[in-house]
């Protein structure tokens, strides 16, 4: 790098007019173990191209970790740290970076540590699982927020109250969530939109090569009609009456009674468009439960039975080990290889 050059103002060829701006928004990024580093780099990137389109320096941004080593991410690469956020207090933005196996991952000090500077008047934010933190921090009670959506459910088992909406982003009171992967762009530009203007914001998203730019309000997944590839009203409306009672007894007759059709008419709509029947389909929801709840969650495997609708442990577990191939004793990293062996057996 040339002497005197600004570390966060890159050359680039294009160009967006900006009057000079004032003093830099000051950006936090503290990693966690297992952090995503897709949601990581497509938070800090946006700010990057902000400052390399105007050249000036709209951002500054920096990486913490507890300790102040590097950290390394879901998928094995490390990302060198600045320096330990123990004893400082950032101006601006602090967002909390967690990935995959968020459960336990921020310390009692780190939550001390963000609710004294949202206290301060700080903005403090979670990328992907970064709710995770904010929550042990006790600054999401009766606030919006998101987290990514594989984790919803562990996080909902493991934080009675506390509500997680689907969506991609959510920014309520000094707290910003978003639920990771490209939905930390979205935030970002959000955030350069509201301090910056359309214009910029615009330019960054032709930058990233994103085609549209979502709204706080939009859902992270694809809705049940795309999910299933039908449009079939009837179809939908059933589907959707079963996966809102995963935990309760299957019961196939207050379905057709619901919506006014004959058990039969509806084993036939599973069968013509999704190849399979009620009954499958509702134990494959309730399966995916049980993996999100034994990934996440610290729950025991009979509790995980009960909270995805089993009657006994045993036809939970065989289910379970038939669908993925592993008991759920293995699967879990509750049980101790003691309980792992019995319940093998």
């Amino acid at each position: 790098m040339a002497q005197g050059a600004n570390p966060f103002v890159a050359k680039g060829v294009a160009h967006v007019g900006l009057a000079r701006a004032g003093e830099p928004l000051n950006v936090t990024f503290v990693l966690l173990a297992k952090f995503t580093m897709l949601a990581f780099s497509a938070a800090v990137e946006p700010l990057r191209m902000a400052n390399q389109l105007t050249g000036q320096e709209l951002f500054r941004w920096q990486v913490l970790t507890e300790d102040g080593a590097p950290m390394a991410c879901s998928n094995g690469l490390q990302v060198v740290s600045g320096g330990s956020w123990v004893g400082t207090a950032p101006e601006g933005m602090i967002f909390v970076c967690s990935g995959v196996e968020p459960e336990g991952k921020a310390s009692a000090a780190l939550a001390d540590w963000l609710r004294a500077l949202w206290r301060r008047g700080r903005v403090v934010g979670g990328l992907c699982t970064g709710a995770y933190a904010l929550a042990r921090a006790g600054i999401l009670q009766g606030r919006r927020f998101t987290l990514h959506w594989e984790n919803i459910e562990g996080f909902a088992e493991s934080h009675s109250g506390l509500v997680p909406a689907r969506q991609v982003f959510t920014i309520e009171d000094r707290v910003m969530t978003s639920a990771g992967g490209i939905a930390s762009a979205d935030l970002m530009l959000k955030i350069i939109h509201d301090h910056f203007g359309a214009k910029l914001s615009q330019a960054v998203m032709n930058m990233c090569l994103l085609t549209q730019r979502r709204n706080e309000d939009d859902q992270q997944t694809a809705s049940l009609a795309a999910r299933l590839g039908t449009r079939h009203d009837k179809l939908l409306q059933a589907a959707a009456f079963l996966e809102a009672r995963i935990e309760e007894e299957f019961n196939l007759d207050a379905c057709a009674a619901h919506l006014d059709l004959s058990r039969r008419q509806i084993e036939r709509l599973f069968n013509r468009y999704l190849a399979t029947t009620p009954v499958r389909y509702m134990n494959d929801l309730r399966l995916q439960r049980g993996r999100a709840l034994l990934g996440e969650t610290d729950m025991k495997v009979t509790e995980v039975a009960v909270a995805c609708g089993y009657a006994s442990t045993s036809h939970f577990s065989k289910s379970f080990r038939k669908k993925y191939g592993v008991s759920p004793y293995r699967f879990s990293h509750f049980g101790g290889e003691a309980e792992v062996e019995k319940m093998d057996i």
